[in-house]
């Protein structure tokens, strides 16, 4: 690369950029000519630069037409050319910069102790994860390792009757967990633990256990582009073979979950890997309209067969 990503003189974009169209523009083209990765809210370069333009300017989606050709300030264009910066130079996640992710059409806070949320669970919840479940039959969820609670407050809003326990190993992404459980004032149905997956339950049981956990195998995790080295490796990194965690979560869900209750957990790019170390196991993977894959669902009664087979035969 001949240049830096912001070789020119801040003072003399400003004096050539005048406009939020200009600041777009600008940004669009800078962040293609240095092949950003996209994969954390947008997937294009002028979404990106607008989502930065407007948290810098206050302003929201969806502004009139005639704001585009408004002229900012210097301060304001002095802000906007530092977000482009830390985008640029350090490669950091705009929801990192903007510290607002998105996830099943609700916002959340963020910042670099939890994961940006981006998973096909979204879509399930949604659709209050019919067909698989009747959600009128549904009192307690648990989701392991919570990271910010999006997929925990996503649930509690889906199924207003619902209690949602909350589970993560680090006590920092808890702090944004129950920032965000405060926010959507659902202190009293969604509650936060720390702990190693299910060591804080002590014996409750659930009709419904989700999880995202670390599945981000060992190739994998040393080829991902820089913007992923500003997220937690702990919730990320998952051995050599991407299933670690999800071996552990698999041999004690059934104790966990009440009769026919469901287990619905989130793999990846490790489904092949999972396929290939349980292959007498009859997971469903889940199909989404709107992308991702790598998501399967068990019942109790398929875990507890499996486990205790498997069990009596070793």
């Amino acid at each position: 690369m001949s240049s830096t990503p912001l070789s020119q003189n801040p003072a003399e974009l400003s004096a050539e950029l005048h406009t939020l169209r200009d600041f777009v523009r600008w940004g669009a083209s800078r962040f293609g000519e240095h092949t950003l990765y996209f994969g954390h809210g947008t997937d294009n370069a002028i979404d990106e630069a607008m989502t930065l333009v407007l948290h810098a300017l206050h302003l929201n989606p969806g502004l009139p037409n005639e704001l585009w050709a408004a002229r900012l300030t210097t301060p304001e264009k002095q802000t906007i050319l530092q977000l482009f910066q830390q985008r640029l130079e350090q490669r950091v996640p705009t929801p990192y910069l903007t510290h607002e992710a998105w996830f099943a059409g609700l916002r959340f806070y963020v910042d670099q102790r939890v994961l940006i949320p981006r998973s096909p669970l979204a879509e399930l919840i949604e659709q209050g994860f019919e067909p698989w479940l009747d959600t009128n039959q549904v009192e307690r969820v648990l989701e392991l390792g919570t990271g910010s609670a999006c997929i925990a407050i996503a649930t509690a809003l889906a199924l207003p009757e619902t209690q949602v326990d909350a589970v993560d190993i680090s006590e920092e992404a808890l702090a944004v967990a129950q920032r965000n459980i405060a926010d959507y004032g659902l202190n009293e149905r969604v509650h936060a633990f720390h702990g190693d997956l299910f060591a804080p339950l002590a014996d409750t049981r659930y009709d419904l256990i989700l999880c995202n956990p670390p599945y981000v195998d060992a190739a994998e995790m040393a080829a991902l582009p820089p913007e992923y080295r500003h997220e937690p490796t702990l919730a990320l990194a998952a051995g050599e073979d991407g299933l670690v965690v999800v071996h552990r979560i698999l041999a004690d869900a059934s104790a966990h979950l009440r009769p026919e209750g469901v287990l619905i957990v989130e793999v990846g790019a490790s489904q092949p890997a999972l396929i290939a170390a349980y292959p007498d196991l009859d997971f469903t993977w889940l199909d989404f309209a709107r992308g991702g894959s790598g998501v399967f669902l068990l019942t109790e009664p398929q875990l507890r067969a499996f486990f205790e087979e498997n069990t009596n035969d070793a």
